[in-house]
């Protein structure tokens, strides 16, 4: 299959060596982490802190949408990208207040497939419950962008045609029917995606989609994130970001987005 190149106007251009690479934090459950096997919860007391280090350091915490939109207007240094996969519903009660006392926003990728459900494909997790449509769409009118993480969780690269436009093309139609605006972002489950995976998400109309360790195939299909644990306090969230730009970089003729490439695994 030939690779596919998408509109370039949806990402800046590759930025010289010297600059750094957009800042994405990927977040799942905000939650007592008593039962965490898959290390996907972070505790409110925790988060307040991750939140509140960001701004003693003038940083801001945006959706992905505003991200890309101020990195394309050259504004984008003092913002970073905040990310909650799998549309828990503790975030609306757990995150969203303290995402709105530090006038921060974040992108929440929501399954409309599972809404008011549970978190079925964790099968050694413990059960999480999910969303509902109101929920989403509170948190919507509250300012967060909403995106598609799938319509029920399953991993691109397996499925067949018609699971796969259901997954990126459907999912993305229930979420506008249910929010009455635009759903600009995807996120892959499991971080898994190939070729096929990304021209579908990109023929759905979505202006870009989340990865999570992407390497060479990084670009508006293909965004890389770090993902933030329970575990990081201020000293290794500053290690994060020291490291962020020497594990992110890529050569400054890489066209944007990135040529497509294999699949790539990632966590959860």
């Amino acid at each position: 299959m030939p690779a596919v190149t998408a509109p370039s106007r949806l990402l800046p251009k590759p930025p010289p060596w010297g600059r750094p690479p957009l800042w994405v934090a990927m977040y799942h459950s905000i939650a007592n982490t008593a039962d965490d096997p898959y290390r996907v919860t972070v505790s409110p007391v925790r988060f307040a802190r991750q939140l509140r280090w960001l701004g003693e350091r003038g940083l801001r915490g945006v959706s992905v949408g505003e991200l890309l939109t101020a990195a394309a207007q050259g504004r984008a240094r003092s913002l970073v990208g905040l990310t909650f996969d799998d549309g828990y519903a503790d975030f609306a009660d757990a995150a969203l207040p303290l995402l709105r006392r530090h006038g921060f926003t974040a992108t929440v990728y929501v399954l409309p497939g599972r809404l008011g459900g549970e978190n079925g494909w964790d099968a050694a997790g413990p059960r999480k419950r999910l969303l509902s449509g109101d929920a989403v769409r509170r948190i919507a009118r509250a300012g967060m962008e909403i995106g598609s993480h799938g319509l029920t969780h399953v991993p691109l690269p397996e499925a067949d045609d018609r699971t796969l436009a259901a997954e990126t093309l459907r999912s993305r139609e229930l979420l506008e029917e249910l929010t009455g605006g635009p759903v600009e972002g995807f996120c892959y489950p499991y971080g898994r995606f190939d070729r096929r995976a990304m021209r579908a998400v990109r023929e759905a109309g979505y202006r870009y989609a989340c990865a999570i360790d992407p390497g060479p195939y990084t670009g508006a299909y293909a965004l890389p994130r770090v993902h933030i644990g329970e575990n990081d306090t201020s000293w290794r969230l500053a290690a994060k970001r020291l490291l962020h730009p020497l594990r992110r970089r890529r050569p400054a003729d890489l066209p944007a987005p990135a040529r497509y490439g294999p699949a790539v695994v990632g966590a959860r």
